[in-house]
């Protein structure tokens, strides 16, 4: 590492709260006009059956100085069988009302979890930077998964040691290198098989959690979370769907990010010579059928 080895990677930190909340909104939209629809039909219900009620007692009232008797009680008998019909109506309007807000919640979290991925699948490939590409990789271990210390490492292969490049909240023991092989870090480098403990409590110092990198199927480098925020008490099922996302695509934008920059081409220089490569690497025609 060299002087800035305790600085963070990048000095742009994307807004991955903000872009996943407008995300929301596009889509909680519908679900909040009917919940509202349901609850203007259920408080008209209930109206009509209190003016169904007050309508009773003046009824009742009128027995005492109306000769027609039967012909009230017909009435209040009428009106008592609609006022039934109408609370029962209410009840039942109040449990789809119900079945419906509890339906709400559960495509409120399944919407919540696809703007996790979505918002971290964006934000890694919208940079051709390794320090933004790392940046992104941080932010979404910590707003998103929830992670409290987190260490980027990549495979120095000459050497057999993985590298720490980027980390953050890791206080000021920086992270040294791991030989691959050596405890969860080295193993997840060198085999590309993930060390996720699902109750990550700290235990004799290991990270609570492991995520190889990986590269068309070989092991390129390794996020640790070494330890996560408070507030958590487990993995939730975003969090694996986030670190299988994080070790298929983080890698790849990695390593694009790294030789884009070392190239010193612009994007369309970049791209010079890209139909030939497609085709002598097997890539079908264009007018295949």
């Amino acid at each position: 590492m060299t002087e800035e080895r305790g600085r963070r990677p990048s000095d742009l930190p994307g807004d991955l709260v903000r872009e996943r909340e407008a995300f929301l909104r596009s889509f909680l939209k519908k679900g909040f006009e009917l919940a509202e629809e349901l609850l203007a039909e259920n408080a008209e219900l209930r109206s009509e059956i209190e003016h169904l009620r007050e309508r009773s007692a003046q009824l009742r009232a009128a027995l005492q100085a109306d000769g027609g008797v039967r012909e009230l009680l017909d009435r209040i008998e009428s009106l008592e069988r609609e006022r039934r019909a109408f609370a029962e109506e209410s009840t039942e309007r109040a449990m789809r009302l119900r079945t419906v807000d509890a339906r709400f919640a559960e495509l409120e979290r399944e919407l919540g979890d696809l703007a996790n991925l979505y918002v971290a699948a964006f934000q890694l490939h919208q940079s051709l930077s390794p320090r933004h590409v790392l940046r992104h990789i941080l932010d979404t271990c910590g707003q998103l998964v929830g992670s409290r210390a987190t260490v980027v490492y990549v495979v120095d292969r000459a050497r057999s040691v993985a590298v720490p490049v980027a980390w953050d909240g890791v206080g000021e023991t920086l992270p040294t290198e791991v030989a691959l092989g050596d405890g969860p870090i080295g193993e997840s480098c060198l085999t590309g098989i993930a060390r996720i403990r699902e109750h990550p409590e700290a235990v004799d110092q290991e990270p609570a959690a492991v995520i190889p990198l990986q590269v068309e199927g070989k092991p390129v480098g390794a996020i640790a979370i070494l330890s996560w925020l408070p507030q958590k008490s487990a993995w939730a099922a975003v969090d694996h769907q986030l670190f299988q996302l994080l070790g298929t695509h983080a890698g790849h934008a990695l390593v694009g990010a790294n030789l884009y920059t070392g190239s010193g081409l612009d994007p369309l220089d970049a791209l010079r010579g890209l139909e030939a490569n497609a085709r002598r690497r097997g890539a079908p025609s264009p007018d295949a059928e």
